[in-house]
C-alpha cells in the first residue's frame, strides 16, 4: 500500500463507543445507496479522529434499499441499518437520533451532494462545545454552489420566508447537512412535530428561538440532478408547517423558555430574534386591507380615462408609498425623517415586484378570456395584489425593517 493511500488514523471497531453518529435517511435509494455509503465510510475512516458511525435510516422503501443497506452493515463494522415502516426524512431522523449513544449527532443526504470536506468543520464546531449545533450553508458568501436558476430562487425565496414570517436567523434550513449535540437534540426533538421536510426548519427555529448558538459552515455543493423531491407538495407543505409552528410560538404553544432554562440559557429575549410578529402582522393587515380597498377605489376611478394598465400602475404607485410610510410607522415603530427615503426605494423595489405580479396577472387573463369584463379585471388584480402584499410583509419584515420591534 502507498503512503497516499493508508488511512491517516487507525481503523475503528464497531465496539468502540462512536463520538460521532451520521444518518444517512433513504428512501428508494437503491442505485445511490452503496456507492454513496463506501465514499462516506471511506473519508470518515481517512479523515475523522474519532470512533463513528454510519446510521442508514430506512424509511419504508419498497425496492432494494433495505436489502442493500443491511449487506453494507454486515460488511463494513461502522455501519449499521435502521428500518422504519412508515415514511418521511424526519420520522427516520428522529428515531435514529433517539436511539443513538453518540456524543455528536448528524447526517446528510445519501446524493453526497455537499463536499465531504466541509463535514470535519461542522462536527468540530459542535464537538468543541463552540456550538449547540452546525448546518452547512450554501447561501454564505464562501459557499461554491452548481445549480439550476429554479431551485436557486426556490431556495432563497423559501429562506427569506422564513426571515419574514418566524425570525430565522439562518440563513440555510433545507441544506441536508447538519450536527447537533446528543443532549441538545434529546430536549428538542419532543417539541418537534414534523416527520417529513419540514423537520430541519422546526429544529432549527425552535433552537433559535431557545437561545442556542448556531454555527454555519459554508459549503460546496452540487445538485443533483435525478433529486426525487416534488417540490409543489414539499412547497405545500412547508407553508403549513410555517403556519403551525407560527401559530406555536406566538401563542405560547412551546415551553422555550422552560427549555432554555434546562440547557443553561438565559430566559430572556433571545439576541437576534425579532419580536412583536403577532403584533406586527395585525397592524400590516389591517393597513393591508385599507391598501387594497383604496387600490380598487383609486383603479375604478383611474379605468376609463386612463385604460386598465396605465389604472394599475399608478393605483400601485400612489398605495405602495402610502402602505410604506405606514408600516414604517405603525406596524414597525419607525419614526422620524432618518432613512426614509432609504426605506422608500427599497419600498419601490418591492412595489416593482408588486407591479410585474399583478399586470402578470392582467396579461394572462386578457390572453385567456380578451372580453374579460371590468369586474372580472377586478377580481384578479385584487388577488393578484394579495399576493403581493404577502411579498411586501416578508421584505418589510426581512429586509426593509429588519430587527424593528414595534
Amino acid at each position: 500500500m502507498s503512503v497516499d493511500a493508508a488511512p491517516r488514523h487507525p481503523p475503528h471497531r464497531r465496539s468502540e463507543h462512536p463520538v460521532l453518529d451520521i444518518v444517512v435517511p433513504v428512501h428508494d435509494e437503491e442505485v445511490d445507496l452503496e456507492p454513496s455509503v463506501r465514499r462516506l465510510h471511506a473519508h470518515l475512516r481517512r479523515e475523522f479522529p474519532y470512533p463513528f458511525r454510519i446510521t442508514i435510516a430506512d424509511n419504508a422503501s419498497v425496492d432494494r434499499t433495505p436489502h442493500i443497506a443491511m449487506r453494507l452493515a454486515a460488511e463494513l463494522p461502522e455501519v449499521t441499518a435502521l428500518r422504519l415502516a412508515e415514511k418521511g426524512r424526519g420520522r427516520a431522523l428522529r428515531e435514529a437520533w433517539s436511539a443513538s449513544g453518540a456524543r455528536v449527532l448528524a447526517y446528510c443526504d445519501v446524493d453526497l451532494s455537499t463536499d465531504l470536506a466541509a463535514l470535519l468543520p461542522l462536527v468540530a464546531a459542535v464537538l468543541s462545545g463552540h456550538s449547540d449545533l452546525a448546518i452547512g450553508t450554501r447561501l454564505a458568501r464562501g459557499s461554491r454552489v452548481v445549480r439550476g436558476a429554479r431551485r436557486e430562487f426556490i431556495s432563497r425565496a423559501y429562506n427569506l420566508l422564513l426571515r419574514g414570517t418566524l425570525g430565522a436567523g439562518f440563513s440555510d434550513a433545507q441544506c441536508g447537512f447538519k450536527a447537533i449535540r446528543a443532549d441538545v437534540a434529546h430536549r428538542l426533538l419532543p417539541l418537534v412535530e414534523d416527520a417529513g421536510w419540514f423537520f430541519d426548519t422546526e429544529l432549527l427555529v425552535l433552537a433559535e428561538r431557545s437561545g442556542l448558538r448556531i454555527h454555519e459552515v459554508p459549503v460546496d455543493w452540487v445538485d443533483d440532478p435525478d433529486s426525487r423531491v416534488e417540490i409543489l407538495a414539499t412547497a405545500i407543505a412547508d407553508l403549513r408547517g410555517i403556519a403551525r409552528l407560527g401559530r406555536a410560538l406566538a401563542t405560547g404553544g412551546q415551553p422555550l423558555a422552560q427549555l432554555r432554562g434546562q440547557l443553561g440559557r438565559d430566559a430572556g429575549p433571545v439576541p437576534g430574534v425579532p419580536r412583536g410578529l403577532p403584533g406586527q402582522l395585525l397592524r400590516f393587515a389591517a393597513i393591508g386591507v385599507a391598501s387594497t380597498l383604496a387600490y380598487a377605489l383609486l383603479f375604478l376611478l383611474l379605468r376609463d380615462p386612463a385604460g386598465a394598465y396605465a389604472a394599475n400602475l399608478l393605483a400601485l404607485v400612489l398605495t405602495a408609498v402610502a402602505n410604506t410610510a405606514a408600516n414604517r410607522r405603525l406596524t414597525f415603530g419607525v419614526r422620524g425623517s432618518a432613512g426614509a427615503v432609504g426605506h422608500q426605494l427599497q419600498g419601490l423595489i418591492v412595489f416593482a415586484l408588486g407591479l410585474a405580479l399583478t399586470s402578470g396577472a392582467l396579461a394572462a387573463l386578457h390572453a385567456w378570456a380578451p372580453a374579460a369584463s371590468h369586474a372580472v379585471e377586478l377580481l384578479v388584480l385584487v388577488v393578484a395584489n394579495a399576493l403581493s402584499t404577502l411579498l411586501r410583509f416578508v421584505a418589510y419584515r426581512a429586509w426593509i425593517f429588519r430587527g424593528r420591534a414595534a
